[in-house]
């Protein structure tokens, strides 16, 4: 995970996953990016048995670093948060070894190497609004002509960062691509504005192809249109609709084949915006204001893959 000395224990949904751990009496080791390396062809890391306490006061102690064959542990859950760069991807590689020799990494790192989070989504086109992903000018200034308000991303970011809204004629269309492209030597995302972001961007939590039944609602601040948390939005729950049920439908199986046992869908109006598999969170929230146990149904799936293996 990102260094623990660096979150927001009230709303960490990592730090929600360690106490439910350690509630059950597992031995937890805590690793960050730069603790793993491969020798010889083993996965190694230097590890730390790590104790957590939900005092935002004084939440996590730890012993002495020790170096562990990571084949030697049960589980390894992979937390660390986006930028999906070329070191996230080794981390997998790593990861992978440790997988083909027994261990259980959730998710599976092959497939947080080949469900990025926007383009995923491309998989499912019954479920998301008009998307367009290109490097030229002319691909996004047609499909701004056609929409007339639209969003461009990135394909590696997190938490709102270097998202824009664009409408027709807008002065800073060109910076904008430029930007985002690199002078059209990066691809980026634009999608279809969706009105309905004034009501929410809904994340919905699936669990080994369950859907929690509520979703967070994060709805933006005035004067923006993201409305990630860590963009200013406010949060509130709501259950699932019928159409928010159709889409976990569509993807859930797809999540499972790929051995995702933990993952996020974004969602707007009716509309499928991205499939988060790396770090999902809202599980402090969600479980707050619903009297849920989110990560322990994690846990109970871990248990049962541990069985079934």
């Amino acid at each position: 995970m990102d260094p623990i000395n660096t979150i927001t224990v009230a709303k960490d949904s990592s730090f929600a996953m360690l106490l439910e751990a350690q509630e059950r009496g597992w031995s937890v080791q805590y690793m960050e990016m730069d603790s793993l390396y491969l020798e010889n062809g083993r996965a190694m890391a230097r590890s730390r048995k790590l104790k957590v306490f939900d005092n935002p006061d004084h939440w996590y102690e730890y012993d002495q670093e020790a170096i562990v064959p990571m084949q030697d542990m049960d589980v390894i859950l992979m937390r660390k948060d986006p930028p999906f760069d070329m070191e996230y991807i080794y981390a997998t590689y790593i990861l992978e070894q440790a997988a083909a020799r027994g261990t259980l990494v959730v998710n599976r790192p092959g497939a947080l190497r080949d469900a990025n989070e926007k383009l995923f989504t491309s998989w499912f086109p019954q479920c998301i609004p008009d998307t367009l992903v290109s490097r030229r000018y002319s691909d996004f200034f047609r499909f701004l002509e056609q929409h007339r308000d639209i969003i461009l991303k990135p394909l590696g970011g997190m938490g709102g960062e270097s998202i824009f809204r664009i409408r027709d004629k807008d002065p800073n269309t060109n910076v904008i691509l430029e930007t985002l492209t690199a002078r059209q030597t990066r691809y980026a995302m634009a999608q279809k504005f969706i009105p309905q972001i004034s009501a929410g961007d809904k994340r919905i939590l699936i669990v080994d192809g369950v859907a929690v039944p509520w979703a967070l609602a994060r709805v933006p601040r005035k004067g923006e249109t993201r409305g990630n948390l860590a963009a200013g939005g406010s949060a509130h729950g709501v259950p699932l609709s019928d159409r928010d049920h159709w889409i976990v439908e569509q993807v859930a199986p797809r999540l499972k084949e790929e051995g995702i046992l933990f993952a996020g869908l974004d969602v707007i109006g009716d509309y499928l915006t991205e499939i988060n598999v790396t770090s999902p969170t809202c599980i402090r929230e969600l479980d707050k204001l619903y009297h849920l146990n989110i990560s322990g149904m994690l846990m109970d799936s871990i248990e049962n893959r541990l069985r079934t293996a």
